[in-house]
């Protein structure tokens, strides 16, 4: 269990932060970056949650903020072992198929997508939509960070599968997909001033 007594400690003034095996890296260090999306990515997930209330969607959107927590210190961790240890946080293959058999259970009870839906309808699909952005960049800096630095593939993979899974998430908010919002292509090119 985590524990922590004090918040601030000054080891960051010198523009540097602390990795989990105690090295140090630029705060504008690529991972950072990946691992500050993710921590967006996982508040809007809570704005989520307290525009839907408690419920079913909120338990699983919960849990899903835990793998986040995990996710990041994933991230945070150095080397090109990608095993998980008692010590080492690391996302698993397990928890990607969980994601894709949740998306496969709301899916199938969703009207067919017959349009691109714009973000939007309900105040809880429209921030899962929002969360599901921000989990897209979450996913961009985490594959830009894979260019200096090992990753876990099952992280990236994990970040893939969430965006489906908030888009499709969104959509059973929204009456099950019956209260989406859909792009009309080019409805408004013909319209002059307010």
């Amino acid at each position: 269990m985590v524990k922590l007594n004090k918040i601030y400690t000054r080891t960051g003034d010198d523009g540097t932060t602390g990795l989990v095996d105690g090295s140090r890296v630029a705060k504008d260090d690529r991972r950072m970056a990946a691992i500050g999306d993710v921590d967006e990515a996982n508040s809007a997930i809570g704005v989520a949650i307290a525009a839907l209330g408690p419920g079913e969607m909120a338990t699983a959107l919960t849990r899903i903020q835990n793998d986040l927590f995990d996710l990041g210190a994933d991230l945070a961790t150095p080397g090109d072992d990608f095993a998980p240890s008692e010590m080492t946080l690391r996302i698993v293959a397990a928890q990607v198929a969980r994601l894709e058999a949740e998306i496969d259970a709301m899916n199938d009870r969703l009207s067919p997508l017959r349009s691109f839906i714009l973000p939007g309808g309900s105040a809880g699909a429209a921030a899962l939509h929002l969360a599901r952005a921000i989990t897209r960049r979450a996913e961009r800096s985490a594959v830009t960070a894979t260019q200096t630095t090992p990753l876990n593939p099952a992280a990236l993979s994990y970040l893939n599968r969430l965006s489906d899974y908030l888009f499709v998430a969104a959509r059973a908010v929204n009456q099950k997909g019956t209260g989406d919002v859909l792009w009309v292509p080019g409805a408004s090119r013909g319209e002059i001033g307010p």
